[in-house]
């Protein structure tokens, strides 16, 4: 049995936001419903930056992806997330697959947020605001459009190169540069930055507004004024990992947030054992750390459309 080689350019060419959105909900449904095995994401901290070894084995193959951050790359024209994912077949152990996974990150982690809006934004939400103006806010926009119909989507980042680079790819849409308050004063806010201290202030979230914590993904990090936290219904992917490493990761060691408040898991939520928003005025918050069973259920989509293609389109190893 061969094992597929998936390069960059061949993930990209099988990568459709839509199908990710229907592979890492059903990864949340199964993870709700226990079906999953996933171990905490284990980080390797280095001087520069951390690697992170994150394996899961869901109902139709296991994997692992390992993935880095260093945010000093684009001083070196590399990308600062860069990841590779072996994908496995959980009944005998083979390696199906070795997959370039950075494109796969950018995508699982947009369709994630997508899904929590679904799930926790007003259903009348037609504002987007997208804080930070790199790839995550590319395929943050992607990901939302396809669920909701968007009137305004509105840009905010210290780099107004990125800003424009961003603009300029969403050819089709009007995509506006605004202020950062004038960004956190959507229905629908996705916070995609690496900051280390809060950039987005209480005053500025209006009533009703759901927010993406993405940023936060490593401890230390932190997007979100505490105080935000503590008027809104906070959803996170996994509750370990947010408090290691997610949006709550310093307002629960400070004190100013208690695990306690945390109100449910996404899975919770997508299954009906909890209930996201119950009325238009509430801030919701998904608190997004990025776990591992959405890269190996992306991982699986994209091998079992790579094996449909003719043999030779890919390459392979043999390596048994």
């Amino acid at each position: 049995m061969p094992t597929l080689i998936l390069k960059s350019s061949d993930v990209k060419s099988l990568l459709k936001m839509p199908d990710v959105l229907k592979a890492v909900e059903n990864a949340f449904i199964e993870l709700g419903e226990n079906k999953v095995n996933m171990p905490p994401k284990s980080y390797l901290v280095v001087e520069d930056g951390d690697f992170r070894a994150m394996p899961a084995a869901i109902s139709s193959a296991a994997g692992m992806k390992w993935v880095n951050v260093h945010l000093k790359n684009k001083d070196k024209n590399l990308p600062s997330i860069m990841a590779i994912l072996i994908l496995n077949d959980p009944e005998t152990g083979y390696p199906l697959a070795i997959m370039d996974a950075t494109e796969i990150t950018a995508y699982r982690t947009a369709a994630a947020s997508a899904i929590a809006s679904k799930y926790l934004a007003r259903k009348d939400s037609k504002s987007l605001g997208v804080i930070g103006a790199g790839h995550q806010a590319h395929t943050h926009i992607m990901a939302h459009l396809v669920l909701f119909e968007l009137t305004l989507i509105k840009v905010y980042d210290r780099s107004k190169a990125a800003v424009d680079r961003l603009i300029d790819s969403f050819s089709d849409y009007v995509l506006t540069e605004c202020s950062i308050e004038e960004t956190a004063a959507s229905d629908i806010v996705c916070t995609l930055t690496p900051s280390r201290s809060p950039v987005i202030k209480h005053p500025w979230i209006k009533t009703g507004t759901h927010i993406n914590a993405v940023g936060a993904d490593a401890k230390g990090k932190q997007e979100l004024e505490s105080a935000i936290l503590n008027k809104a219904v906070v959803i996170v992917d996994d509750v370990e990992q947010a408090r290691a490493a997610g949006e709550i990761n310093v307002p629960t060691s400070n004190g100013a947030f208690k695990p306690s408040q945390i109100h449910a898991t996404l899975s919770d939520i997508i299954i009906g054992k909890k209930k996201g928003r119950i009325d238009d005025i509430a801030i919701t918050i998904f608190d997004s750390t990025g776990i591992a069973v959405e890269d190996i259920a992306t991982a699986k989509l994209l091998y079992n459309k790579a094996i449909k293609q003719p043999k030779d389109t890919y390459t392979s190893l043999e390596l048994v």
